[in-house]
């Protein structure tokens, strides 16, 4: 497994938050090894400014999100706003560059499942088109369990390798056991939820978000033998 594509039901869901975490957990235990991080197409400024100034990375944007549009809308809408089209050429030509150079590669995805990508494309895929294994991130609120059984599905038509769910909370008050309850959700979808992020109250503190991706089934979710027990 050369990448992940980290996957959601919707926009807002915690994505970054995953990525983040797994970013500050690979830098405490997996310094020795190489990590890519990519945002392949982003809309709007947000997510890789975020991940450059988090982690210090020394790539420019352009390499940590070789597609920007300026709008926050989706991709093909933003696109046509510049008078342009979705041309994920340099999207993957970065993410072959990072497989080839690193040990393992983030692929931070764009709304959800079903969020076009390009006029005809939507991140579904563009997993399958690059053979990413998914992980689905589900964010605790009202609705998750028939967004994590729909996404889910969607996953199976696409034939994608789902490797497993993780449900974020998403305020102070999210009561997973109440709004997504991981017994029902991994029975509904037959998919293994592979733990629960907490709320944080400071989404950059990289010691919380490192000890967060510990309390994650990371067996499921990074290559061997990079996680630790």
């Amino acid at each position: 497994m050369s990448g992940l594509l980290i996957a959601a039901t919707d926009t807002d869901c915690g994505k970054t938050v995953l990525t983040c975490a797994l970013l500050a957990y690979w830098r405490n235990y997996c310094s020795s090894r190489q990590l890519g991080v990519l945002k392949p197409v982003q809309s709007g400024e947000g997510d890789r400014e975020l991940l450059r100034r988090v982690f210090n990375l020394e790539e420019a944007l352009s390499a940590i999100n070789p597609v920007f549009f300026q709008a926050p809308l989706a991709p093909p809408i933003a696109a046509a706003l510049e008078n342009k089209t979705v041309d994920l050429v340099p999207a993957w030509q970065r993410y072959t560059t990072l497989a080839q150079q690193c040990d393992w590669v983030l692929v931070e995805g764009l709304g959800g499942l079903g969020s076009p990508v390009t006029d005809e494309l939507i991140v579904a895929d563009l997993a399958a088109d690059w053979r990413l294994p998914v992980v689905l991130v589900v964010p605790v609120k009202l609705g998750a369990i028939a967004a994590a059984v729909a996404n889910v599905a969607l996953a199976r038509q696409r034939r994608l390798q789902l490797q497993g769910i993780v449900l974020n909370c998403i305020s102070a008050d999210a009561a997973p056991e109440q709004l997504a309850p991981p017994e029902m959700i991994g029975s509904l979808t037959q998919v293994p939820v592979l733990g629960v992020l907490p709320y944080f109250d400071d989404p950059t503190d990289l010691a919380q978000l490192s000890a967060a991706a510990r309390g994650l089934d990371l067996e499921a979710i990074m290559p061997a033998p990079f996680w630790v027990a």
